[in-house]
């Protein structure tokens, strides 16, 4: 009665047990992820096959699930294998205990070179991993453990998953892993012990056997016998003997000609230091028993020269130091630095001339004389003697930052006329060594937008490159580059081309530092040619000045594309009355003035064809074929027209700005097309001075014969003659070619203002070389650099003839002309071409140094030689090599007697000692044990299968892996036993 009485609210305080618990809800997502993974059942797969887990492959899926708000990675690891039958999945037997566990004892696949850790301790195919999502998380308490293995209990009951499901526990560098799997009326346990310091009854096999057998707990007795699989890995760390075969470079032979490796021109190439740091044998016994061997504390039977099978890794070095990476890296840092040449080098050369000309007695008459033009200080004499001074004054001759012997090799090497008797008159600009079109070289210069490689540029990059790295480094890159400047106005002012340069105009495919100078040999060549013309033939008739059009023909041009090259690059801004007539023009003025008013633009501005036919033709070429006029039928002459404006990239991409600006109005055009076309109205001014008394139907007839139309037509008399007439386009009202026509007065082309003004264009290049800062060059002569590396790395490795640096390095081309075929790339981008380079040379100074380490060379068989090659291939491509014949076999006594050469070094043994091998058998054993240092790692395998728990219960698979190290000591063991109702006994015993 009394609990009647009490309040109702307590009837509210009823706890509901029916809430899922955080533990429970852990649960239901593991369950939930090996569903979707389909990990739900039996898995049947083939049997393994040798080597599998080596040349197989893996794959991996990944979720994360939380446990209240600790967050858990789960992954699924497994081998690619080929899917059974459907129609053996279903006759899955209840009795047949799971696949993980039915590897278990499997000895196709011990100690896999490179696979997961648990894979290689439990030779597992298949499994899933639950660890801390993050990496400084870790599973530390025992109850924690506790509960994570009664978690993966539960899932494995409930979903009847039978994949090894493990859990990471302890912090994650110890690698530590407990795990369980379940299978019909199956439990297995993995368990696993990770030591520091090692007992002593653990060193050798018996006290691993006393463990394993001690842990199964068999019944039986006797006990099945226990197979056992034996690894043995030894170090050789002194290659004292082998003396690394890099050749150090002589920096002070350059003044000879030659710098050991660094010869001017050609980039260095290999390591500074042994990139093989390392070499390890795995001396294994594969199938053994423990009645067969003995291993103990006091004798062993594990020799390793009578070892059924040797395997050989070699550890490569960290990173080891390149040469070529090495001075590829250091240019590319150049295009980070900010500073200028002056700054680099000193105040501006202009500038102290300028101060130094300065003086006090002419202030006053700077305030009634005009400034004059210091177009003195351009002179070729007063900046090289304004340099020098200024070099003497500042730093002095012994303190510049290149000496002058090494600015004189450099020099003589990119112009190699300077050092001829003969005077510099540029008659081969280029070398006759450039690869034809179709060639490889040629396309990769193409790809990267870089230049030839028998080119000025390519040449000056490998200069600048050599320089940073050994010869003042950046203040030497600035010295060179002022030298090399001043010796383009040298040559432009005195007319000397530059050599190393492909004639023509600008190669757009280049990069655009080549381009420049490109169009610098242009305007030489074209004032090189006026002034000759000035000397050699004062007459009107000059035929060879300038160079003959014929290809102006109707074979090469059509209607719709004529000369669209020549209106491209045409001046800019000028209506049609001004074309001849600027202030800024130039004339070529090869007669007297008179002669020219009174011939050409006096009588053009009389304008009808009848006074100009009474003109003196100038400027003609050749006759045209059959052709004549069609008024006078005089024969027609092909004229001496000016050659179109050479443009780079960058002019080429203003002038298309300018014109876009324009618009697309009727009348921004029509402007346009009249910008494009000044060469269109220099070639009529050309034919009409060629041609007197011609019109436009001849000028049309001989510059796009496919828009004058003939047609037969009958005439008055009944015959049939040709009647041509203009095209429909030539008809337009205000048509471009008409209004041009009507424009154009006869004047040759040697009184034409020059389309190309060479002395201007001149100017503006030698000016933007001045001005590039050492960062500016370094970005254009990078691709170069990085095209030199490339054909270096392609020509060490034609040597070495390896597989796999052969398709790295078609992928370092692919990647570079990506990259460097855009202005402006990242620098991030760069650095990863660069990087692939510096792996390429490693690769092949591996190659190079385990070639000398097992003296290939040396072999006088050509079948030895052959196997050792093969043999030194597969080291530097595979993670594991099996040396063919163990000990026994070619490779393994080059083995054995590195191994013997580091062990007397290290005992200060001498060679007569090795006359006591000789002596009873088992001083012979013991001196070859002596032959090999303690092992730097013990691995054993023991695998047995017997009943557990009971006698009368089936045989399963019992394993344990154990590895011994100068560090730690690990066992990882796997139990199998008979158990029912698992989950639900764990279950209560964490209750």
């Amino acid at each position: 009665m009394a609990a009647d009485s009490e309040p109702e609210s307590e009837v509210f305080e009823i706890t509901d047990f029916t809430t899922a618990s955080e533990w429970e809800r852990f649960i239901s997502k593991v369950e939930e992820v090996l569903n979707d993974w389909k990990l739900i059942g039996n898995s049947v797969g083939k049997p393994l096959e040798k080597g599998i887990f080596t040349s197989g492959t893996w794959e991996e899926k990944s979720d994360e699930i939380s446990f209240a708000d600790f967050k858990f990675s789960v992954t699924h690891h497994y081998l690619v294998q080929e899917s059974t039958d459907k129609e053996a999945k279903d006759e899955v037997l209840e009795d047949v205990i799971p696949q993980p566990m039915q590897d278990l004892l499997c000895m196709n696949n011990d100690f896999p070179p490179r696979a997961h850790c648990l894979v290689r301790w439990y030779g597992l195919r298949e499994f899933v991993v639950i660890a801390p999502a993050a990496n400084n998380d870790a599973v530390l308490s025992e109850s924690k453990c506790n509960l994570l293995l009664s978690s993966v209990s539960i899932a494995l009951g409930n979903t009847g998953c039978q994949v090894p499901l493990f859990v990471q526990i302890h912090h994650k560098w110890r690698r530590m892993y407990v795990g369980e799997c379940q299978g019909p009326g199956v439990r297995t346990d993995f368990e696993m012990v990770h030591l520091r310091k090692v007992p002593n009854q653990y060193t050798h096999l018996s006290g691993l056997l006393d463990i394993f057998k001690s842990k199964i707990g068999c019944p039986l007795t006797p006990l099945p016998p226990v197979n056992i699989a034996i690894r043995f890995t030894y170090v050789l760390q002194d290659w004292q003997q082998y003396f690394w075969p890099q050749q150090p470079p002589d920096i002070d032979a350059l003044v000879g000609g030659e710098v050991g490796g660094l010869e001017f021109g050609k980039l260095p190439f290999g390591a500074c230091e042994d990139p093989i740091s390392e070499l390890h044998l795995a001396t294994t016994w594969p199938h053994l028993t423990e009645g067969i061997i003995v291993d103990n504390d006091v004798y062993s039977d594990l020799d390793p020269m009578q070892a059924p099978h040797w395997s050989v890794r070699v550890r490569k070095a960290d990173n080891p130091q390149c040469l070529l990476g090495d001075f590829v890296t250091e240019f590319f840092k150049i295009c980070r630095r900010k500073e200028s040449t002056d700054e680099i080098l000193g105040r501006s050369t202009f500038e102290e001339e300028g101060r130094e000309i300065a003086d006090i007695t002419h202030a006053l008459s700077k305030l009634t004389e005009p400034a004059p033009v210091p177009i003195h200080k351009l002179s070729v004499s007063n900046m090289v003697h304004t340099a020098k001074k200024k070099i003497r004054k500042h730093r002095g001759v012994e303190e510049s930052p290149l000496n002058n012997d090494v600015l004189n090799t450099i020099l003589l090497f990119l112009f190699p006329d300077a050092a001829s008797e003969k005077p510099l008159d540029g008659t081969s600009s280029t070398d006759n060594s450039n690869p034809p079109l179709e060639s490889e070289e040629y396309n990769l210069y193409n790809q990267f937008k870089s230049a030839p490689s028998d080119s000025l540029t390519y040449k000056l990059a490998l200069c600048l490159c050599m320089i940073n790295f050994y010869h003042g480094g950046l203040k030497g890159v600035a010295h060179l580059w002022q030298e090399f400047v001043l010796e383009m106005r040298f040559r432009w002012e005195n007319n000397f081309l530059i050599p190393g340069l492909a004639s023509g105009p600008p190669d757009l495919r280049c990069c655009l530092l080549h381009q420049k100078l490109q169009m610098l040999n242009c305007c030489i060549e074209r004032k090189k040619a006026r002034d000759e013309g000035r000397k050699t033939s004062p007459s009107d008739n000059v035929t060879n000045t300038y160079s003959g059009d014929a290809g102006k023909s109707g074979d090469q041009l059509g209607p719709d594309n004529l000369r669209e090259t020549d209106k491209d690059k045409g001046e800019v801004g000028k209506s049609w009355d001004s074309w001849s007539d600027s202030e800024e023009e130039f004339f070529e003025c090869l007669s007297d003035t008179e002669e020219l008013k009174g011939n050409g633009q006096e009588s053009g501005k009389k304008g009808g064809p009848k006074e100009m036919a009474s003109l003196k033709p100038e400027g003609r070429l050749h006759q045209h074929g059959k052709l004549t006029l069609l008024h006078n039928g005089e024969p027609l002459y092909i004229p001496v027209t000016q050659e179109p404006a050479p443009m780079t990239e960058d002019l080429l991409e203003e002038q298309s700005e300018v014109l876009a600006k324009l618009g697309t109005s009727a009348e921004g055009a029509h402007l346009r097309a009249r910008m494009q076309s000044a060469c269109l109205l220099s070639d009529m001014e050309s034919f009409k001075a060629a041609n007197p008394g011609c019109f436009l139907e001849d000028f049309v007839r001989w510059y796009s014969p496919r828009d004058y139309i003939e047609e037969e037509v009958v005439d008055e008399k009944g015959n049939m003659v040709l009647k041509g007439e203009l095209s429909a386009r030539m008809k337009i009202p205000s048509n471009m070619w008409v209004e041009a026509w009507e424009t154009a007065k006869p004047i040759p082309a040697r009184r034409q203002r020059r389309l190309f003004d060479d002395t201007r264009e001149a100017e503006k290049v030698l000016h933007y070389l001045a001005v590039q800062k050492p960062a500016d060059l370094a970005r254009h002569l990078l691709p170069c650099v990085i095209h030199a590396a490339v054909l270096k790395v392609k020509e060490e490795e034609s040597l070495e003839n390896i597989s796999s640096v052969k398709k790295i390095i078609k992928q370092i081309i692919s990647h570079s002309s990506k990259v460097l075929h855009f202005p402006n790339p990242e620098d991030k981008k760069l650095e990863e071409i660069i990087h692939q380079i510096t792996n390429v040379e490693a690769i092949i100074a591996r190659a190079r140094s385990l070639k000398a380490k097992f003296g290939t060379e040396k072999c006088e068989q050509e079948e030895e030689k052959e196997d050792l090659e093969r043999f030194v291939s597969c080291l530097l491509e595979q993670p594991e090599v099996l040396v063919v014949g163990a000990g026994r076999g070619h490779a393994g006594r080059i083995i054995h007697k590195l191994f013997v050469n580091a062990q007397r070094a290290a005992t200060m043994t001498p060679a007569e000692e090795e006359l006591k091998r000789m002596g009873p058998p088992e001083e012979k054993r013991q001196n070859l044990a002596a032959d090999f240092p303690p092992p730097a790692g013990r691995e054993l395998i023991l695998r047995t299968a017997v009943p557990r728990p009971a006698p009368y219960s089936r045989a399963l698979p019992q394993r344990m892996y154990s590895v011994l190290t100068k560090e730690d000591f690990r066992l990882a063991a796997v139990f199998l036993r008979r158990c029912f109702h698992v989950c639900w006994r764990r279950n209560n015993r964490m209750r």
